[in-house]
């Protein structure tokens, strides 16, 4: 990746941490989700209101590192107007991005979590919003933790 590149990555996720999008409880949600990260101390919560099977609004809040608060602003922008599915081949997508370091050719604001491939214990941290997402996404009534995954 060029030093252009890793710079405006660099520059989406001090955005995101500095600027979060959707940040606050959604008060017409209609299904939540608490993820927790006890290694790294991050905590998040999503709310997502449902309509039929297409994410209508998101939003989380939560505290944490730089990384998971950036990832879940990320992830809202993302899943707002996706159907379930969309939003989950989203997820997959992302996973394959932090754990490989492999991002697509085209350019994304996904992409620039690509880097965080080379520091393992970060993964948990940006995968958690996306996990506490899908968990709300499914009705789950067990909290999603960073213990339970294997990233």
């Amino acid at each position: 990746m060029s030093g252009d590149l890793t710079e405006l990555y660099q520059q989406v996720i001090l955005d995101h941490n500095k600027r979060p999008r959707n940040r606050g409880k959604l008060p017409t949600a209609n299904r939540v989700a608490h993820g927790d990260n006890p290694t790294c101390g991050d905590q998040c919560s999503v709310y997502l209101r449902l309509d039929g099977d297409r994410i209508a609004d998101i939003s989380f809040d939560g505290s944490g590192c730089a990384i998971s608060q950036a990832s879940a602003s990320l992830m809202t922008t993302q899943v707002k107007g996706k159907t379930g599915a969309e939003a989950e081949a989203l997820f997959e997508n992302f996973h394959k991005i932090v754990t490989t370091g492999e991002a697509p050719e085209e350019i994304s604001d996904l992409a620039a979590f690509a880097g965080v491939h080379a520091f393992p214990a970060r993964i948990k941290c940006a995968t958690l919003g996306w996990r506490a997402a899908l968990s709300a996404l499914h009705g789950d009534a067990v909290e999603p933790t960073t213990e339970t995954h294997q990233d």
